[in-house]
């Protein structure tokens, strides 16, 4: 039986494409079309044991890439085994706690969180419509980032501001990355043979955007992100937290409007904002190395928060039984692992230098024999997350 999964994460002007098979859990084919709407359009198709090809079509949009997608689908004779499309779509509110066909009510549910998510769910919903319209006669599915965090508790959820702001306006902590968290706790429990049902595993997700969720027993109980992914940690140009008087101060002050403001904590903020010069890891680690002071700050604060929350999260767990990092700095940034390792001796935390530079053994596991609590890297595997829950709610 056939078991292929389309799997789309439309962006503002990108759009990243996957065909998963279910049975195997192997992607057939995957790419990005990216600078959609632009002169410089372009998508770019890798299949197995293939090189990338990469096509410019400027002024495509995200109508014309997924046309695009079927259309190499069909040469490559794959379209006539897709059995389904699935989103990502990244806010769900309080409407969605699994994955969800898409039918015209969870289109309206999706664009009713908009406000909740302006740069993403938007972009999210044309790429639902567009692959609609592409192919109507195929099971579309959403896989919604926030849905594995509404297993949190209010104690952990809830701002503590007027309770009638949360049931009006649903103004509480959701959390995002929730594929990511849920996948990468999976695969930790699994490798380290743990309980499913009695374990509890932290999850530094570290990417452009960055969260922590801490997973009791296969469930996410607490999680950094929260209304929006700008709070928790710092960011590559997101802020994290920041005391909300500083929009006050701003405002008063400098004479900075709202939107100013939010432009600022979300694009020129994080690691950008401290250092200076860049938004990339690779980057600050390098110049840091060399001794430049912004870099290293950036860093520095970079893995302080990091160490910090994750020692915080342990109070939401019973037991800890392992933290893993993952995505693009938490699999590649040995120096980070390593600052925030060295920031968490206190939990008896103890990595081994060879298998951090080595980014782990076998299964993944980069601390030394003597450290109380294992510390892994796991490459997160978001789409294989997203076509398996797809091909479950069919």
């Amino acid at each position: 039986m056939s078991a292929l999964v389309l799997v789309l994460n439309a962006g503002s002007s990108s759009l990243k494409f996957s065909v998963v098979d279910c049975n195997t859990e192997r992607a057939l084919l995957e790419g990005l079309a990216e600078r959609l709407g632009s002169a410089a359009a372009q998508i770019s198709y890798k299949l197995a044991a293939e090189q990338r090809d990469t096509v410019a079509i400027a002024g495509m949009d995200h109508h014309q890439a997924i046309a695009a997608v079927f259309a190499k689908l069909s040469e490559r004779k794959l379209m006539q085994d897709i059995i389904a499309v699935g989103h990502r779509v990244v806010h769900g509110g309080e409407f969605f706690n699994q994955p969800t066909r898409i039918t015209e009510a969870v289109i309206a549910n999706i664009r009713a969180c908009e406000p909740l998510a302006p740069l993403h769910n938007p972009a999210n919903l044309v790429g639902i419509l567009a692959a609609r319209a592409a192919c109507p006669d195929l099971p579309q599915v959403a896989v919604f980032d926030t849905a594995f965090h509404q297993s949190m508790p209010k104690k952990a959820f809830l701002y503590a501001l007027p309770i009638a702001l949360y049931e009006q306006h649903g103004v509480r902590r959701y959390g995002f990355h929730g594929t990511s968290h849920e996948y990468v706790a999976g695969e930790a429990i699994k490798r380290l043979q743990l309980d499913p049902h009695d374990s509890g595993v932290i999850v530094a997700h570290l990417g452009n955007g960055a969260s922590v969720c801490a997973v009791a027993n296969g469930k996410s109980v607490d999680t950094s992100m929260g209304l929006t992914p700008l709070e928790g940690l710092v960011m590559g140009t997101r802020s994290g937290d920041v005391d909300a008087g500083v929009l006050q101060y701003l405002y008063s002050t400098r004479g900075m409007s709202l939107e100013d403001i939010m432009a600022m904590l979300n694009k020129h903020s994080g690691l950008l904002g401290l250092s200076s010069q860049s938004n990339d890891m690779r980057s600050l680690c390098e110049l840091a190395s060399n001794g430049d002071e912004l870099a290293v700050t950036a860093v520095e604060v970079f893995c302080y928060r990091l160490a910090k929350y994750i020692a915080a999260y342990s109070v939401a767990l019973d037991r800890l039984d392992a933290i893993v990092f993952t995505g693009g700095i938490g699999e590649n940034a040995r120096p980070v692992r390593a600052k925030v390792a060295g920031m968490l001796k206190n939990l008896g935390v103890s990595l081994s230098s060879e298998l951090n530079l080595a980014n782990g053994n076998s299964r993944g596991i980069i601390s030394s024999p003597q450290s109380q609590i294992p510390l892994l890297v796991i490459p997160t595997q978001e789409e294989l997350m997203i076509a398996r829950a797809t091909f479950s709610t069919l």
